[in-house]
């Protein structure tokens, strides 16, 4: 590569790193007219463009992606990611269900306890990328984790925990159930599980979600008022709900432990 084009490169990676979308899309888009046809190029024109809800655009990148490495996990699952966004259901199960099998193929030639203290590793990253508001990095670094640990449900919390944050209330529930699937104990996952689903207009399974939490833990309060909340709302109201609503509206908030808190 030409020493031009191999500036060109640096610069765009460490634009996009730094979440200057427009400076990075301007250097990649010359370096693919410049015949460069590199897989994480791709990958990184679809994070724009979908950001900037040019899904159609954004689901051209990742297809080129996957075409030139077909193992891309990250371009896999931002492509899942789109095709849900555009209603494209069932391409999007289909295309999960296949990265998360080739994953865990090639995962479970590690040895689970360091699969385990990988898994937390990457959550640790992703907690570094959320504390400066880089969403799209923490969530990447958990979904690397989740797919080493699909069996740590506290990850698949925080995962869902982000993308509510960031508006895909549908891709959090997912993880949401899939938690609560693995571990029906999980006070937490009951009670986000409940907010994200009353944010998506689901008031029968926010209700079931909250008296799960109280069947577990009677008397949790969380739980009590988010209840007393969805009961007061109407029918119409509960899609308006924000990610933060129900805790302050309840007067209490969830700590990382499921526990409620004073607000």
């Amino acid at each position: 590569m030409e020493a031009k084009l191999r500036r060109l490169l640096t610069q765009g990676r460490e634009a996009y790193g730094l979440g200057r979308h427009v400076e990075a899309e301007r250097h990649l888009r010359e370096l693919v007219d410049a015949g460069i046809d590199f897989a994480d190029i791709f990958n990184m024109l679809g994070v724009i463009c979908h950001e900037q809800s040019r899904l159609s655009e954004a689901v051209e990148a990742f297809e080129r992606a996957l075409a030139i490495n077909d193992r891309y996990t990250e371009a896999a699952l931002n492509l899942a990611v789109t095709y849900n966004d555009l209603g494209r259901y069932d391409d999007a199960k289909s295309l999960y269900d296949r990265t998360v099998a080739r994953s865990e193929e090639s995962t479970n030639r590690i040895d689970s306890y360091v699969r385990g203290k990988i898994a937390n590793m990457h959550a640790d990253l992703a907690q570094a990328y959320s504390d400066v508001g880089a969403w799209d990095e923490a969530i990447f670094e958990l979904r690397k984790a989740t797919a080493l640990r699909p069996d740590f449900p506290d990850l698949r919390v925080r995962l869902g925990e982000l993308l509510q944050q960031r508006g895909e209330l549908a891709a959090a529930r997912v993880e949401l159930e899939a938690a609560v699937s693995a571990r029906p104990d999980f006070v937490k996952a009951h009670l986000v599980l409940g907010v994200v689903c009353l944010s998506l207009g689901d008031k029968p399974r926010a209700r079931v979600a909250w008296q799960a939490a109280l069947a577990l833990e009677p008397g949790q309060r969380a739980a009590q008022a988010y209840l007393r909340m969805a009961d007061s709302l109407r029918p119409e109201a509960s899609r308006r709900v924000p990610s933060s609503g129900p805790h302050a509206q309840a007067g209490v908030m969830v700590g990382r432990d499921g526990k409620d808190e004073p607000a």
